[in-house]
């Protein structure tokens, strides 16, 4: 397979490293539109070559790892490619990508939404092996083509990551809890201390538990502006609902009910039973 990534930051040059090793993939060629990517993903090796975009419709395998505003709009000027054509987006939501493919290439392409990364951005950011033994979720399959289905279905187990399916809008929602609200969470954490007048006296004291809380607020304005935009109505409810928590907690230290606030903590605590 030849394959064409557009958008060359952490996502797709990641993708691009973890590609090389596939002994069914014969080319990688990249597409972005910032030059200065361009000129790191050449220098780093992430891609064979640069190409502009209308020259990635003859390759077999399309990649969008652009936010989700520009996949949109990247769908709108394939129309059209061959029907043998793969189309693979890796956006964080899902339903208004899905709800926004033209009618003639919807067997063409396969949403899928690998929930790995970092907090960096831009060709620098690509790690090799980002992708190894992360969950990918791929949406409402029963509309993508055969060939398509098929052609992601074996991307994503070389790169040996667990698959889950579900429609568009069960994602969207499940991914506002666990990662739109915590990025919202995070740069509101960010923007409390600095917000504060002794912020450099604040940030002296820095340890652990508040690099932990604020890290994801160093992911990119750009992409998680679209992300907010295109989940508005999961992400609300979700903050909402994480907004009643916070007062609940609030509300008992300030009453000093602090069997309540121990049993609030215990309840959190439930969660890594889950996880771990």
């Amino acid at each position: 397979m030849n394959v064409a990534i557009v958008g060359l930051g952490l996502m797709g040059g990641s993708l691009a490293l973890s590609l090389k090793k596939l002994d069914f993939i014969k080319s990688i060629v990249g597409s972005d539109h910032n030059p200065i990517h361009q000129k790191d993903a050449l220098e780093l090796g992430l891609v064979e070559k640069i190409i502009e975009f209308d020259d990635i419709k003859s390759y077999d395998v399309i990649f969008l790892a652009i936010p989700v505003d520009g996949v949109i709009s990247a769908l709108q000027k394939l129309r059209d490619v061959s029907k043998d054509t793969t189309i693979i987006d890796l956006g964080s939501t899902k339903a208004k990508i899905v709800s926004s493919i033209p009618a003639e290439i919807r067997e063409n392409f396969v949403a899928a939404h690998p929930m790995t990364g970092t907090e960096n951005f831009g060709p620098h950011a690509a790690i090799e092996g980002l992708y190894e033994n992360q969950v990918v979720v791929l949406c409402d399959l029963k509309n993508s083509g055969e060939t398509q289905t098929k052609v992601a279905k074996k991307i994503f187990k070389e790169l040996k990551m667990k698959k889950y399916f579900m429609d568009a809008e069960e994602h969207d929602r499940h991914a506002a809890f666990i990662s739109h609200m915590p990025h919202a969470i995070s740069y509101s954490i960010a923007n409390t201390v600095m917000n504060q007048e002794n912020k450099h006296n604040i940030l002296a004291l820095a340890a652990g538990g508040f690099r932990s809380m604020s890290r994801l607020a160093k992911s990119s304005a750009n992409m998680w502006e679209d992300i907010f935009r295109q989940n508005k109505s999961n992400l609300l409810e979700a903050i909402g609902l994480f907004e009643d928590e916070l007062k609940l907690l609030k509300k008992n230290i300030e009453d000093d009910n602090w069997s309540e606030v121990h049993n609030n903590i215990k309840s959190g605590n439930r969660l890594h039973d889950v996880l771990d």
